[in-house]
């Protein structure tokens, strides 16, 4: 049975999330079960995302938040890995250029929103303006006309812009998925630790992750604010425990599958007259072979 329910948000409740869980035990799941039903959700992902595709009725679009170390890399790899490239687009979005901040701040994920039939994936994404630029008040050095700077109502009608843009691809026949990947502050500080031993992993590693990390409460009100505020049935919030992959994985696979499943993609039906070719082809085909 599928525990994804208790880590969904639709609008009908409010997040707390130090009342989240950050791993699988009160779950009582066996790991080797869980990476069994990973692996069958994969098959039936990919089953889905080829109808998906052939249908082209449909945009899915994946939103992937998380705090650094969190797994959002890791996890598109692993969940999407038998995925037809073809289908699927992915986007990790880091600090805006000048030319993304002379623009309005959806700007640039809009404009890599995927066709219908078409899977997107957003490594972080709109979403980090009313995280990171609410926690460092960034909006404050933005250049913008003084009536959109109101600190008291900036991040406040970001939500409500965020809520209409949502709706409104959801009206143009886009389902969203949004999923925030819970870390602890101490499974992040030991996966901190394991960029810095290992050599091959220094890189991942960024000077800004220490202070970040002193604001770790700031970052908890943003995220629970960004989710109460955005959370809605036809986009959902889904607040993954993510100190242990292996169960991640598996609860992002179950959300990614619930909205495949809900689409209901099917592959286009030729018509009657369409239909009533096929046998003159085949005659064709099967002339050609008796020549050969």
């Amino acid at each position: 049975m599928s525990h994804l329910k208790k880590y969904c948000f639709d609008g009908s409740r409010k997040l707390k999330l130090d009342r989240m869980p950050t791993n699988s035990k009160k779950d009582d799941v066996k790991k080797k079960d869980i990476i069994r039903k990973t692996e069958e959700n994969q098959r039936e992902i990919f089953a889905l995302q080829d109808k998906l595709y052939a249908e082209g009725k449909e945009g899915l679009l994946i939103v992937l938040q998380a705090r650094d170390a969190a797994g959002k890399d890791s996890t598109i790899r692993h969940v999407m890995a038998g995925v037809n490239p073809q289908g699927v687009q992915v986007y990790s979005y880091k600090q805006p250029s000048k030319e993304e901040l002379a623009h309005d701040y959806l700007w640039r994920c809009s404009n890599n929103l995927p066709r219908r039939g078409m899977m997107a994936i957003f490594n972080r994404s709109y979403y980090e303006d009313v995280l990171v630029v609410r926690v460092h008040e960034l909006y404050k050095t933005y250049k913008m006309s003084d009536r959109c700077l109101d600190g008291d109502t900036f991040i406040k009608k970001r939500y409500r812009q965020i809520r209409h843009f949502e709706e409104y691809l959801y009206d143009n026949s886009y389902r969203i998925v949004k999923i925030f990947l819970n870390v602890s502050a101490d499974k992040q500080k030991e996966r901190f630790l394991e960029r810095l031993d290992l050599p091959e992993k220094n890189w991942k590693f960024s000077e800004s992750d220490i202070p970040e990390r002193a604001l770790w409460d700031e970052y908890d009100r943003a995220y629970e604010d960004a989710v109460n505020e955005t959370a809605t049935p036809e986009s959902p919030w889904y607040v993954i425990p993510a100190d242990q992959k292996w169960y991640s994985r598996y609860l992002v696979s179950e959300a990614i599958l619930d909205a495949l499943k809900r689409i209901d993609p099917q592959y286009p039906k030729l018509s009657e007259a369409e239909a009533e070719k096929i046998p003159g082809f085949r005659k064709k085909l099967m002339g050609e072979q008796a020549e050969d």
